[in-house]
């Protein structure tokens, strides 16, 4: 039997409706707690208002929203199933002749649009406040000028060349403002190939503007030459001040439209880019992640549902959460350190939850 419009609508429009409703009891929740936390750290901080405090906890809101999705839609998904079946609804609708697979459609269609939005639309916004609030964080309770970090000797930077790469050192940072970046007592080492040293040069400045830096009272030393003096010299450059603040901070600080090009950047450059590659990824498993939980969902609340106690059914699917939440991160840190590959660690937990979903319908709805 194929199932009406109507009912189509129905199903989707109650899985989609309780699963909004976990997601935002859940940034609620953490909402509070954030709100809190900050107000302790800024409480010895006269500059850290109560609306900077509010300010740097919205701006956290898109990207704990990414976090606590895939839970949102387990718990939504669990509720609105066992609602469902407890008003016989469900009953009905099997005892009509549509099977579990057909009105679970709605709600597996309803878990892709939801990642798919994820994926291209709360993510950038998610990066873009992430960003933001470290911003804040840096000023108002870290007390630093710039989110930039330096080790103990200056800034080390590494670019690639025509003819090979370029290794940038700078002392000090004297002013980081949109697209510019200013350095002060710049070494740069040019290399040919991967370790033919060519040249070194010593300027008393450098600044990064859109693709082009220009070093200012510069001295130039070329093995077998006299040494040259140039009051401004220019390296052309793909380097932004953006990707370069980038590359300090995680990987869920960047857009994911930005992640794919930033990725060949730093394997140009000779940077480790498996925790941006793994990022990646893991975005674009969302989806599936997502559907998975469905599955999951359906698996504890549509067979024998009124034979369980709530209690079982809600303690068997936070139990699940959780370990499907912590074999996530162990499978991730497995792929960081190169112990499985990147790929396969970021697709991983999204594929084993999805044959777990699949196969346990299979069992219950099939025998």
């Amino acid at each position: 039997m194929r199932i009406s419009p109507l009912l189509t609508w129905y199903f989707g429009k109650h899985v989609l409706i309780s699963v909004l409703a976990i997601l935002a009891l859940l940034i609620g929740l953490i909402l509070i707690g954030d709100t809190i936390e900050l107000l302790r750290r800024a409480g010895n901080k006269p500059d850290a208002t109560v609306g900077i405090v509010l300010q740097m906890a919205t701006s956290r809101i898109p990207f704990m929203t990414e976090k606590v999705l895939p839970f949102a839609v387990l718990f939504g998904s669990m509720f609105s199933f066992w609602k469902l079946t407890g008003n016989q609804e469900l009953v009905v609708t099997r005892a009509a002749g549509v099977s579990a697979w057909q009105f679970m459609l709605p709600p597996i269609l309803c878990a892709l649009i939801l990642g798919s939005i994820q994926v291209g639309a709360l993510n950038p916004l998610s990066s873009i406040l992430l960003q933001k609030y470290e911003t804040l964080e840096a000023r108002y309770l870290q007390n630093n000028a710039s989110v930039m970090n330096l080790s103990s000797s200056g800034l080390w930077l590494r670019q690639g060349t025509q003819d090979g790469q370029a290794v940038i050192f700078a002392r000090s940072v004297s002013n980081q403002q949109g697209d510019q970046l200013d350095l002060r007592n710049v070494t740069i080492f040019r290399f040919e190939d991967a370790d033919d040293f060519t040249m070194r040069v010593d300027a008393g400045r450098a600044v990064l503007e859109p693709g082009t830096w220009r070093f200012y009272d510069s001295w130039s030393f070329v093995p077998g030459q006299a040494s040259t003096f140039a009051e401004e010299m220019m390296l052309p450059t793909n380097l932004t001040a953006r990707k370069i603040q980038d590359s300090f901070a995680s990987p869920e600080t960047m857009s994911f439209w930005d992640l794919k090009p930033f990725i060949t950047l730093l394997e140009r450059a000779g940077f480790n880019a498996t925790r941006h590659r793994i990022h990646f990824h893991s975005l674009l498993s969302r989806p599936l992640l997502l559907c998975a939980m469905v599955l999951i969902a359906a698996a504890f609340c549509l067979k024998f549902s009124r034979r369980r106690r709530a209690s079982l059914v809600i303690g068997g699917g936070v139990a699940t959460g959780f370990i499907l939440y912590f074999c996530t991160d162990v499978i991730s840190a497995l792929g960081v350190s190169g112990g499985i590959p990147p790929i396969l660690s970021a697709w991983a937990p999204a594929g084993i939850s999805l044959l777990l979903g699949v196969t346990t319908l299979l069992h219950l709805e099939d025998g």
